[in-house]
């Protein structure tokens, strides 16, 4: 489980062997949301509104490095 960063106190992790759509993890407290790295919208999960934006704004920035990682934790995945 790969913790990339922890921005403002959200977690943003990228799974082994996870699922489609690539996707990051981000983690506040007892609240954990699936961002689509494509979108920037939550798929699953809730985070409050604050820490949503902020791993919004992280996947916004770091959109053509986060595919990547994504593939390459998930080689099964790759089209």
């Amino acid at each position: 489980m790969p913790n990339i960063a922890v921005v403002d106190g959200v977690k943003i992790n990228v799974y082994a062997n996870d699922h489609l759509p690539p996707h990051i993890h981000a983690i506040y407290a007892e609240y954990e949301a699936l961002i689509a790295i494509a979108g920037q919208t939550a798929i699953q999960g809730f985070l409050p509104r604050k820490q949503l934006k902020t791993a919004c704004e992280f996947v916004t920035c770091n959109e053509t490095a986060l595919p990547d990682l994504f593939y390459q934790l998930n080689t099964k995945l790759r089209k």
